[in-house]
């Protein structure tokens, strides 16, 4: 069966989908902004929120680091100093985790190497993300399987033998894993989604929990993903959308990300038990709007009923058309007039 926990809370085919805040790298540096966002993806009522945690100086080679970074979206000369100037350190980091925990929302973070791993695992981290980039990264993936945490891997640029690999390079070590279908486009086109990869995910590692990192602009993919069979959903998230940074313009503002969140509530319960029936608020709409049998003219006791005697008119709170030939033939005990109900008491034979 499917189930992964995290901080506490069970996620499982049957259960709401599990919301992530992504919030990467849109606070711009700043951890006021930070915390405001944090508050105001729990009053949408995200499950998590997530940031993004790089060694930098470890993680780009020395050409990639000092690479000139000049457009609109850049916080720095270079390419390593706009890295930076984003980049939270621990004291930042457990203040934020404070916070969080302060909210009720949990706070995670995305894992880019070993030491910015060996940093989150020092705070105590309830779980980690490990970005599309590092799906084909075994090594940094079963580092962090190590650590007996959840782990939710997207899975963006990525092949099924991709995926395969990373699976069974962590299942041996930690079985408590999430993989997200997703596309690695920034934003990522609606003909590229491929969500029917969730139906392929689940039918391909039965026992693991399977979701969506979606990039997309909107918030009707994550239903369709529910439905799929998705119980994990990220999404990136802002306060403004036209804010500086690469991320906004395709991150949810607070009233999107709310509504994602009511329609993902209201698609569990819409799902239903999958058994036909009729619900008392049905009933008398359908009385209403319904048919029933009655005598189209007036006729005579001891009349045999023709198909021409019948007519079918609202409301249905009589005998049901469906029942039409089982009356023709049978004789009237009783004068019937023009709109009189028909009904098996009033014929020849009483009861069906």
């Amino acid at each position: 069966m499917r189930k992964l926990t995290i901080d506490g809370r069970v996620i499982e085919d049957n259960s709401n989908c599990y919301v992530i805040a992504e919030v990467g790298h849109n606070h711009q540096g700043k951890i006021e902004l930070a915390k405001d966002m944090f508050k105001a993806a729990k009053e949408c009522g995200a499950d998590a929120v997530k940031l993004q945690k790089r060694d930098n100086r470890g993680l780009f080679t020395a050409v990639g680091y000092n690479k000139p970074y000049d457009n609109p979206h850049s916080f720095g000369a270079t390419y390593g100093e706009h890295r930076e100037a984003l980049e939270f350190g621990e004291a930042e980091y457990k203040e934020l985790q404070a916070y969080a925990a302060e909210l009720g929302v949990t706070m995670f973070a995305t894992a880019f190497d070993f030491a910015s791993a060996d940093f989150l695992e020092k705070l105590n981290m309830p779980a980690y993300k490990m970005a599309s980039g590092d799906l084909k990264n075994i090594p940094l993936l079963t580092h962090v399987a190590k650590f007996q945490k959840p782990m939710i891997i997207s899975t963006g640029g990525g092949t099924m033998e991709d995926v395969n690999r990373a699976y069974d390079a962590i299942m041996p070590i930690n079985q408590q894993l999430c993989i997200l279908q997703c596309t690695a486009g920034y934003p990522a086109e609606f003909d590229q989604l491929n969500l029917s990869v969730i139906s392929t995910y689940r039918e391909r590692f039965p026992n693991i929990t399977v979701g969506l990192s979606s990039h997309d602009n909107g918030i009707a993919m994550a239903l369709a993903a529910y439905m799929l069979g998705a119980r994990v959903v990220e999404k990136h998230f802002t306060l403004n959308h036209t804010w500086k940074g690469t991320d906004q313009a395709f991150s949810l503002e607070p009233i999107g990300f709310r509504k994602m969140v009511r329609d993902l509530e209201r698609v569990k319960v819409a799902i239903g038990n999958g058994v036909k029936q009729v619900y008392d608020s049905e009933k008398a709409p359908i009385i209403k709007m319904g048919k029933k049998l009655v005598v189209a003219r007036d006729l005579p006791a001891g009349y045999a009923i023709q198909r021409e005697d019948i007519a079918i008119k609202s409301p249905g709170d009589g005998l049901q058309p469906y029942e039409i030939d089982k009356i023709i033939g049978r004789v009237t005990r009783q004068a019937l007039k023009e709109d009189d109900d028909f009904s098996y008491q009033v014929l020849n034979g009483g009861e069906r």
